[in-house]
């Protein structure tokens, strides 16, 4: 049996009073009533702990779960479940729509402690089948940031100068391998100019000046690894917004990470990972005074 699914509830006799909730919410089939009690008869679980969170008596733990996952260094988290249309949907959506990417950074670095509790907050996010096989490197001094940025703008200054051999582009282009040359089209110059603030002028146009930086990525075995990061990614983003700390995404960082096996290496992060984004983090040096909204979005309704 797959670790992911081993079986972990216990289930306390004593406090279990066979109201059934707990089978009712269970997605794997793990539990049933047996002489009018809750038993563990399945042999396989998602350690989801639906069932631990729907007992009205507190009689099942999942000893898979760690509680220290909901344990906060900065801030206290009432153990409360939030019911359905509680929370406001109007400060929801401010928030939503308040968190923008940050490309201008203040010097301060960011204390571990808040990196370690938005590192939480992001294992907090839903995952494929509950597999949680994603991961969280962090970089938390700027110093460390910059070693990275150099790792990063070593395989574009390679990369660049491959888009620039015109008989490369082409050639490979009327083999069907147009992706050099619609580098070349979209990208060049902009990194062009990277490279150039980069070593001439120490000038970080990749990362912004961010102190601090976090790379998710993915152990092999998740159901939708990509899809995990992106909402462990999303909740990171969020709540270092609420906790008075700026992000952006690094996508030209995923690329180089995704394309060359060697940085990652450098990160010491294991070859069988892969990284699906890049998030540069650090106390805002900017601010503004509305809100703005997005572009127009292809909408369908199905009937």
């Amino acid at each position: 049996m797959n670790d992911n699914y081993k079986v972990t509830v216990v289930i306390d006799q004593d406090r279990c009073t066979g109201c059934g909730l707990c089978i009712r919410v269970c997605p794997s089939d793990t539990i049933s009533l047996k002489d009018g009690k809750a038993h563990v008869t399945g042999d396989r679980s998602l350690s989801c702990g639906h069932c631990m969170a729907v007992c009205p008596e507190s009689a099942i733990t999942v000893n898979a779960i760690d509680q220290d996952s909901i344990s906060f260094n900065t801030f206290t988290l009432e153990k409360r479940w939030l019911p359905y249309c509680e929370p406001q949907i109007g400060e929801l959506s401010m928030l939503l729509a308040s968190r923008r990417s940050c490309r201008n950074f203040k010097s301060r670095e960011v204390e571990l402690s808040t990196i370690k509790d938005l590192v939480k907050l992001g294992r907090l996010a839903p995952s494929g089948s509950n597999c949680q096989r994603w991961t969280f490197t962090s970089l938390p001094s700027r110093e460390q940031v910059v070693k990275f940025a150099l790792l990063i703008g070593k395989f574009y200054k390679a990369l660049n100068q491959r888009a620039a051999n015109s008989f490369l582009r082409y050639g490979l282009k009327l083999l069907g391998k147009g992706e050099l040359d619609n580098y070349y089209r979209n990208y060049y110059d902009k990194i062009e100019r990277a490279i150039h603030e980069m070593e001439e002028n120490n000038r970080d146009l990749l990362f912004h000046g961010a102190p601090a930086c976090i790379i998710i990525g993915s152990e092999p075995g998740a159901s939708c690894p990509a899809e995990d990061a992106l909402l462990a990614t999303q909740n990171i983003l969020l709540s270092a917004h609420a906790m008075g700390i700026g992000t952006c995404l690094i996508g030209f960082a995923v690329k180089a990470l995704q394309r060359d096996r060697t940085i990652q290496q450098q990160l010491g992060i294991p070859d069988e990972e892969c990284i699906y984004s890049v998030i540069a983090l650090g106390y805002p040096n900017e601010k503004y005074h509305r809100i703005t909204g997005r572009k127009k979005a292809v909408e369908r309704y199905w009937f």
